[in-house]
């Protein structure tokens, strides 16, 4: 049975945004997530580790993060410091200026470089009354087979890794929902995470993904127009997602209101 929207509690007016403001914020809101969802944190000076020592398989769970100017020279050796009980290094930078000087002493330590573009909602706001909130186990085995898709040389632990750590995302805001479109028969054709906190009037749209079966049927654009709409009723002037420079996502999210205002930079190495 379709289910009516969820009701929120009325949430206090976003602070005003100054022009100009809007990609400190979101750096800030990124940091503050990735400190949020970690089950610990170990700090050191200029930044964090974020780790979660039961999805050690898992990338985004633990990770160096890069908060304020550090000692570039110093950061690869930090890493390992930090990171050496994993397979995997990862290092999440979101200051262009910072970015600029820790990347030549990461990419000689091994790491590969990746920006991607921050994208803000710079149009109006959608009605989004064709995709709905939906329970995170219900999207358990859409996950499973998209995962399988994109990574198919993964093993069934680091899949099954990849699905359950999304629940330690409910950590990270204030705020976070699980937007699915469902075809005519009840199946999840496309979803996507919504993160808001509506204190600092920020909101993040993040994994964006359709099921192979239903592309090209309108089902991203019915979830993207639903969290665009729930990030406004939760009070979030700020409402942005990060895409791939290199992928053709970027060139439909500008279609659909988002204009690109700057960069975050993730190095990894295996």
């Amino acid at each position: 049975m379709p289910t009516e929207p969820t009701q929120h509690p009325q949430q206090p007016h976003p602070q005003p945004i100054e022009p100009g403001t809007e990609l400190p914020r979101i750096s800030a809101f990124l940091t503050a997530f990735a400190r949020r969802q970690a089950a610990r944190t170990v700090a050191f000076p200029g930044g964090f580790a974020a780790l979660d020592d039961a999805f050690a398989r898992t990338w985004s769970a633990n990770q160096i993060v890069v908060e304020r100017p550090v000692d570039p020279a110093a950061l690869p050796a930090r890493a390992e410091e930090l990171l050496g009980h994993l397979e995997h290094r990862m290092v999440s930078v979101f200051d262009e200026d910072t970015a600029t000087a820790c990347g030549p002493w990461l990419t000689r330590a091994g790491y590969t470089h990746s920006s991607y573009l921050v994208m803000l909602h710079t149009d109006s706001v959608p009605d989004g009354a064709h995709a709905r909130e939906v329970e995170l186990d219900a999207l358990r085995d859409p996950l499973t087979r998209r995962w399988r898709g994109f990574l198919p040389e993964a093993g069934e632990e680091t899949v099954r890794a990849l699905v359950d750590q999304r629940g330690s995302r409910r950590r990270g805001a204030e705020l976070v929902r699980f937007i699915g479109s469902r075809t005519r028969e009840g199946e999840i054709a496309s979803w996507a995470d919504l993160y808001a906190d509506p204190r600092t009037g920020t909101a993040q749209i993040e994994d964006l993904v359709t099921a192979e079966a239903h592309l090209g049927r309108g089902h991203a654009g019915a979830v993207l127009d639903a969290a665009l709409r729930r990030a406004a009723d939760a009070g979030c002037g700020i409402r942005f997602l990060i895409a791939d420079t290199q992928d053709w996502p970027r060139t439909w999210y500008a279609r659909r209101g988002f204009t690109s205002i700057g960069h975050t930079h993730v190095f990894e190495r295996v």
